[in-house]
């Protein structure tokens, strides 16, 4: 199956993990977060509840790095039996300012493909997490001059998709969304008629993980690298 993409008109684009890198700093968090409280627990079995936490946590959090850092919080308190030390809660608040506080750093191809897509085609930003956050690495990053418009979404589900492109007056037969995730990026935008173009991350989030059935072919494409794209295009 090739996939047509002559009539798209607008490409939205994820932002971490598509345009920069994002996983990498919540692993290595989370090994440190292990370490610090392994008196308490194995530190496979923290990583593991931690995990179990964060999901817990998503429906009253959200997604992002302040979500994350009340989860670690609460699995501590909750692994010690309320005896934690308050140093030990410092040292788990200075991991979260220490993930918000890094630099943003593209992924390789990242400003190129840009530079000849905005040309050509209405470029949009739609990701998840923290606004505040988002909106940093968004200005850090030295891209905002590429986008047309940048969403902060609670969740990517066909729902929300579905009412921010008829917000921004889109139509689902001209929109192609571009990022790492099957879960969040590609498969919502395929089940609303919208194109979709996924780009693996050498890590992902087990929550974004999903499991795509071969009997039953979804029209996507997966490419190796951005880089790809515009040849895709062309």
């Amino acid at each position: 199956m090739r996939t047509d993409y002559q009539n798209i008109k607008v490409i939205g684009f994820d932002a971490d993990d598509t345009l920069w890198v994002n996983e990498t700093y919540f692993r290595d968090a989370e090994t440190e977060f292990a370490k610090l409280l392994s008196r308490f627990e194995t530190e496979n079995k923290i990583d593991q509840e931690l995990y179990k936490m964060e999901i817990n946590n998503l429906a009253v959090y959200g997604y992002g790095v302040k979500g994350f850092v009340l989860s670690m919080v609460e699995l501590a308190l909750e692994l010690s039996n309320n005896t934690v030390s308050n140093s030990s809660i410092q040292k788990i608040l200075d991991i979260g300012k220490d993930m918000i506080k890094k630099p943003v750093e593209l992924l390789d191809g990242v400003e190129e493909v840009l530079k000849v897509l905005y040309k050509k085609y209405r470029l949009i930003v739609i990701t998840k997490g923290d606004l505040l956050d988002q909106e940093r690495k968004l200005k850090k990053s030295g891209l905002l001059k590429y986008f047309h418009h940048i969403e902060v979404l609670s969740n990517k589900n066909e729902d929300n998709y579905s009412r921010l492109l008829k917000h921004l007056n889109i139509k689902t037969e001209h929109f192609l969304m571009i990022g790492n995730s099957l879960k969040s990026d590609v498969l919502p935008l395929v089940a609303i008629g919208a194109k979709a173009i996924h780009v693996p991350f050498h890590t992902t989030w087990a929550h974004e993980e999903v499991a795509v059935n071969p009997n039953n072919p979804i029209d996507y494409r997966t490419l190796k690298n951005l880089s790809e794209v515009i040849s895709v295009l062309n």
